[in-house]
């Protein structure tokens, strides 16, 4: 076994290792997504697949209807049964389905690290079975090609894919990081392969790129230890790449976007991240969590006045019908501190409440909203309800980092900074 996630994360705290390996491998489930196209000799690059059957598909999966994606995606593997790129679109609408089942594809979750030290979530056994199914498939069928031709790039592409995707599911629903992080660095290395034998394999620079920026962005001991191990990483070549990925008009076009304004955002460009967001609005305008990463730009970007109109809008669309499924969390979350920012408390107070009672809503977010209520409480000099936020949010999770904050609350009120 390869010492690499010893070498990268071993000198950091526990919380921060985490982060460490769970940044390197989310990025591959946003870029690694899909596949090019059907058979060895398709086009590699330019617009999307022409199959109408997968046109459809897609169109139906980044529009969140995943049900609908898994059925066709399905009837088109058992026509190509013998097919790595119709056995990884399976797998993608498969790993989707079950990570916003449960709640884990919203950006606001990963932008706190309490979610890092939770145990695994509740996930579907039968969907687990299935996705290790599938991907010992695609895995199979791409080394029986390579086996024959080492520089199939097709064949390394899809194995890429599943390699990212199964890396997806193994940190996010089972919090198995060091195997998520072994497949996460497999579906790299595989697509810079395919970049070394074909630089016009444009779809392959979504995983890639994402990773450079990642393993770019770890603080330099940390970055020095990826360095011997062989991991290397430029936040420039990053975004590059993830920019002429979003512009080829490839399959991975949508993720590389979606990686790339995740990535705008974290260096603070919120208009540019604005920018990459609205296309993908525009494209895909079912896509309920296109549409909250919409007004999490505006709220990050101190445009709260924007940004309080932007959930209500969308939180209305939720009641209207345009959103089927919509988890409306994140979006009440949101609207709660968009308020609080500027501080409309009540009303913030509201949002927070119905957040932390969502029956079925995201666990970490709950207990912050809990947490958040209480801080609202004390404002306004309700201290008894305040008591009851925080002991509530103990009592969600006494080992977490807001569990942490709620003891602390409870020896001395909230204040405002």
């Amino acid at each position: 076994m390869k010492p690499y996630p010893v070498l990268i994360c071993g000198a950091e705290s526990r919380a921060r290792r985490l982060l460490c390996l769970l940044g390197i491998l989310l990025v591959t489930s946003l870029g690694a997504a899909n596949g090019a196209v059907f058979s060895d000799e398709s086009a590699k690059t330019g617009p999307p697949d022409s199959n109408p059957q997968v046109r459809a598909a897609l169109d139906d999966f980044y529009n969140l209807q995943y049900d609908k994606a898994v059925t066709q995606f399905e009837r088109i593997l058992k026509a190509h049964p013998d097919d790595p790129f119709a056995v990884t679109h399976l797998l993608q609408a498969v790993v989707f389905r079950e990570l916003y089942r449960l709640n884990l594809l919203d950006t606001t979750l990963y932008a706190h690290d309490g979610f890092l030290s939770g145990r695994p979530v509740n996930g579907d056994p039968a969907v687990r079975t299935q996705v290790e199914q599938l991907t010992a498939q695609a895995v199979n069928l791409c080394n029986e090609r390579l086996q024959k031709d080492p520089n199939n790039v097709n064949a390394l592409y899809a194995r890429g894919v599943a390699h990212g995707l199964r890396a997806t599911y193994m940190a996010l629903v089972d919090k198995r990081y060091v195997a998520a992080l072994r497949n996460a660095l497999a579906a790299r290395r595989d697509h810079e392969r395919v970049l070394q034998l074909d630089r016009s394999y444009v779809d392959a620079k979504t995983v890639v790129g994402a990773h450079n920026y990642v393993v770019g962005s770890l603080p330099v001991p940390v970055k020095m230890l990826a360095g011997v191990a062989g991991i290397s990483g430029s936040k420039k070549k990053g975004l590059q790449y993830l920019e002429e990925a979003a512009k080829a008009g490839g399959e991975s076009s949508v993720d590389a976007r979606v990686a790339l304004a995740l990535f705008l955002r974290r260096e603070a460009r919120y208009n540019d991240a604005t920018n990459v967001v609205k296309t993908l609005v525009a494209e895909y305008p079912k896509n309920y969590l296109f549409g909250l990463e919409d007004c999490n730009l505006l709220k990050d970007g101190g445009k709260g006045p924007a940004a309080i109109a932007c959930y209500e809008k969308l939180l209305d669309g939720v009641k209207a019908g345009e959103y089927a499924g919509a988890h409306v969390g994140f979006a009440s979350f949101g609207l709660a501190e968009s308020l609080r920012g500027q501080r409309h408390y009540k009303d913030a107070l509201a949002e927070y409440e119905f957040t932390s009672g969502l029956p079925g809503g995201q666990p970490s977010l709950k207990q912050r909203a809990s947490l958040a209520a209480g801080e609202i409480y004390d404002l306004l000099s309700e201290r008894p309800q305040a008591v009851l936020e925080y002991q509530s949010v103990i009592a969600q999770d006494n080992s977490s980092a807001q569990a942490v904050l709620a003891r602390k609350l409870l020896r001395q009120p909230y204040r405002a900074q």
